[in-house]
């Protein structure tokens, strides 16, 4: 009886031994696979019926990229120069006439003035005892002329009684005079021509006196008229050097200077490559020192002539707005070379190779990596020229690890600017 309740017991002991055996073997090799790529398994997952059918692990997702859309905007395209505001055209005055004291300043820096306005004037004194002298000059030979006529009328009457007194004795001659009284006639009449002919003289060197009077007065009211020392042109004084009590020159530093109609520009440097990228009339933005908003310009003068020290040129931007810009000072302009619409993305999903660019583009899931010829930079964004389609989905930043085929998970795009 032992025998035969130890033999059923080690029977029943084995099947059920290969019972839990054939429980475990699907588990098994799902368990070491999972250990395998690192995920923890716990003796309940060992233990399933062997009804169950094992989960394999599911593998790593694909990487995640941000994704923008390719779109169209203005573009513009503008160049950076400085320079310094300086006076369209600039009118120096100086005195014309030379060794005369400033006695009076009728005009400060920073003044409107109009042409012909005085600025200053000297002293005229010297000259107007000059102008006294010759009024005197000139009376003495106005006085001068009217005697030299007094003695032409006396000397015509005297030859005109010689003459007739020498005709009479002429028809008398034969028996009545003699020749002695015709010849004393004769001489008489010549002797009156001669004074006539010399007060004629006389009355010739007083006009010319005279005319030499008018002619040194005209020149002295032109020397009077010079202390006045006038704007040749309207606009706006820049510089005062004159002062009270100093000698006037012709020579040297002039009194005044002034900026014609108070227009100013702002004389940039630009390198020899650029020059040719500038036309007349293309519009400004000119930063003036102190002034928080830009004032206007437009382009007026691109210089011929290279500095063949700095390679650079001239151009001249004029200011439409100078109220608050002083010349001399620094100022900085950037001026619109071009406007366009074109296809934008962004800067740093590029990466630079030269005149073109790569940058990434994503396609039902996978990357496609695209030749592109970038333009204007703006900001944080690019002008494509070509190479990019509106619409498409960029990778909006340029990542080394991904290559062409890739399979990537795009995240919601990044926002746009407003309005778009």
């Amino acid at each position: 009886m032992k025998s035969l309740l130890g033999t059923a017991g080690l029977v029943a002991v084995l099947a059920a031994g290969a019972a839990g055996y054939a429980a475990l073997q699907p588990c098994a090799p799902s368990v070491q696979k999972a250990r395998a790529l690192g995920v923890p398994v716990g003796a309940p997952e060992c233990a399933a019926s062997s009804g169950t059918a094992a989960v394999e692990p599911a593998g790593p997702p694909p990487p995640a990229v941000t994704v923008e859309s390719a779109r169209k905007r203005e573009f513009v395209d503008r160049l950076f120069v400085s320079g310094t505001l300086v006076p369209r055209e600039e009118a120096q005055v100086a005195t014309r006439i030379d060794g005369l004291t400033i006695v009076a300043v009728e005009a400060e820096d920073g003044d409107r003035v109009r042409a012909e306005q005085v600025l200053a004037r000297l002293d005229r004194s010297q000259l107007d005892a000059l102008l006294a002298q010759n009024d005197a000059a000139a009376k003495r030979a106005d006085a001068a002329v009217a005697q030299a006529t007094s003695n032409i009328a006396q000397a015509q009457a005297q030859l005109g009684w010689a003459t007739s007194d020498y005709d009479r004795a002429q028809k008398l001659a034969s028996g009545v005079m003699s020749a002695a009284t015709i010849e004393q006639r004769q001489t008489a009449m010549k002797t009156a021509q001669a004074q006539l002919a010399a007060a004629n003289g006389a009355l010739s060197v007083a006009e010319a006196e005279r005319k030499s009077r008018d002619a040194e007065r005209q020149e002295l009211l032109v020397r009077v008229a010079r202390t006045d020392v006038r704007a040749p042109v309207s606009g706006v004084v820049s510089r005062r050097s004159a002062k009270l009590g100093a000698t006037a020159s012709s020579v040297g530093e002039p009194l005044f200077r002034i900026i014609e109609d108070g227009a100013i520009d702002l004389e940039a440097e630009a390198p020899q490559q650029s020059l040719a990228r500038f036309a007349v009339g293309m519009p400004a933005e000119i930063r003036v020192p102190g002034v928080a908003d830009p004032v206007l310009g437009q382009v007026r003068l691109i210089s011929q002539e290279v500095d063949k020290a700095t390679r650079t040129g001239k151009v001249r931007i004029a200011l439409s707005d100078v109220s608050r810009a002083h010349i001399g000072a620094f100022a900085s302009a950037q001026v619109e070379l071009a406007r366009r619409e074109a296809v934008s993305a962004p800067a740093a999903a590029l990466q630079r190779d030269g005149p073109t660019a790569r940058l990434f583009v994503v396609r039902e899931g996978r990357v496609e990596e695209r030749r592109v010829t970038p333009g204007i930079v703006e900001g944080d964004e690019v002008e494509i020229k070509d190479g990019l389609a509106v619409g498409e989905k960029i990778v909006a930043r340029a990542a080394a690890f991904l290559r062409t085929g890739d399979v990537v998970r795009t995240t919601p795009e990044a926002t746009v600017a407003a309005g778009t």
